[in-house]
């Protein structure tokens, strides 16, 4: 398969994954009003288990081509959340023994995207 290929697949997978992802914020505030970001940890918690899944089955097992894999979680996954990246990034430095940079990785990535959150706020309403 082509690079090109290739990414027209990431491109298809992460346009389903952003409309999934906009579909279910629209009907978990229909359905569950209030300040708990119901919709964000939905997607953040199925797609960690997905990102699981396609890992296990995908590549430690074979289930699924180097493409279908890369499309479903560059492409799906990547727009549907990211957080699942980032779980299965903490959980295989776990796995590995890596006990202090995951404490350095995980507090470190709460703490800078807070900030730049932040401080993103800031240069906007500045301005």
């Amino acid at each position: 398969m082509t690079a090109m290929a290739l990414w027209g697949w990431v491109a298809v997978g992460g346009i389903v994954g952003a409309c999934l992802r906009v579909g279910l914020a629209q009907a978990a505030a229909k359905w569950w009003p209030g300040s708990f970001p119901v919709a964000t940890f939905f997607v953040n918690v199925v797609g960690s288990f997905l990102i699981g899944l396609l890992y296990a089955v995908g590549l430690e097992r074979g289930g699924l081509s180097p493409t279908a894999y890369t499309a479903l979680v560059g492409g799906f996954l990547g727009s549907f959340t990211t957080f699942s990246s980032f779980s299965l990034e903490i959980l295989r430095l776990l796995e590995s023994g890596q006990t202090a940079l995951v404490l350095g990785y995980a507090v470190g990535s709460v703490v800078a995207g807070v900030a730049a959150v932040w401080l993103g706020l800031l240069l906007g309403r500045a301005g």
